[in-house]
């Protein structure tokens, strides 16, 4: 008999904004010994880090890893060497950030000790667990590994749902850089990774004083088919929320499409056939001078 453990780790970015915790790796290992000391264990345990040392020190309870998809999903399979009552611990380590964003190292993570429950198959048993890092801690991961990310919805102004398939470019309006860009998904949504690596480009990075998060002042383009659709004045990274930016922001884009210009072309195409149709009409006198001019 055997045990297969199947779920999916993912984290808010913001509250109604999940990201996968894609390439991250899940360990299942044994229960260690219990004492008094040891605070109860349960699904709704608050996530930890883990140090290097606590890492090693439990090496040889591990039961299984494996490396989580794109989705966050994942499935850890071993054998039946543990009751089905025993509770099991669940760590989670983060080499890099979603979008290989940010300081590459090994971030450690305790989720959970709890009792799983099984359901018998023909195999064996059959267990099931996810977790969604809350928005706190996940703010301070990426804080802490010198990333950022951006999400939101792109929508046209008065219109309900977001557009898909647009290409959204993000600007530091401290230099003018690009730092970021990424495509809209079905429902109109972005999400953009960059690093602190992202904002200096090899050189001294723009710090004004008074910034907590050192992040960028940030405005947007909106691309579609290659096309520009929509440039925010540079002042829009003026708005609080835009300044300094949070290490996950979520930052919604309302573009107007201007007809301001194409209105202006068509005008000015029918005051010329106007003025044509409509000009002063040449005497015959006039003809009879030209011509004779010609013949001359």
């Amino acid at each position: 008999m055997s045990y297969l453990l199947i779920g999916n780790i993912s984290a808010l970015i913001c509250n109604d904004c999940v990201e996968p915790l894609a390439n991250a790796r899940i360990r299942v290992y044994l229960p260690a010994v219990q004492t008094s000391a040891d605070p109860q264990h349960g699904i709704f345990n608050d996530m930890k880090p883990l140090s290097a040392r606590e890492v090693l020190m439990k090496a040889d309870r591990l039961l299984a890893e494996a490396t989580l998809d794109e989705k966050g999903n994942f499935n850890l399979a071993w054998n039946e060497i543990h009751l089905i009552t025993e509770a099991l611990e669940l760590d989670l380590c983060l080499d890099q950030l979603p979008g290989k964003n940010g300081s590459r190292q090994p971030r450690n993570f305790h989720l959970s000790k709890l009792v799983l429950h099984w359901k018998r198959s023909s195999d064996g048993y059959v267990g099931a667990y996810a977790y969604v890092i809350p928005a706190a801690t996940w703010h301070n991961i990426y804080a802490n590994a010198g990333a950022w990310v951006i999400t939101g919805v792109v929508k046209q102004h008065m219109a309900g749902a977001g557009h898909p398939d647009l290409k959204v470019e993000a600007y530091n309006a401290l230099t003018g850089q690009l730092i970021g860009h990424a495509h809209t998904n079905e429902v109109g949504r972005y999400t953009i990774h960059f690093s602190r690596e992202h904002l200096s480009g090899g050189s001294l990075q723009t710090v004004l004083a008074g910034r907590h998060y050192l992040g960028p002042d940030v405005y947007f383009k909106v691309y579609r088919n290659e096309q520009l659709l929509w440039a925010e004045d540079e002042k829009m990274a003026r708005l609080p929320e835009r300044q300094d930016l949070r290490p996950c922001s979520n930052l919604n884009i309302v573009y107007k499409p201007s007809r301001v210009k194409r209105a202006s072309s068509q005008i000015g195409n029918w005051f010329s056939d106007v003025i044509t149709l409509t000009g002063p009409k040449k005497k015959k006198s006039d003809k009879f001078r030209l011509l004779t001019h010609s013949l001359l």
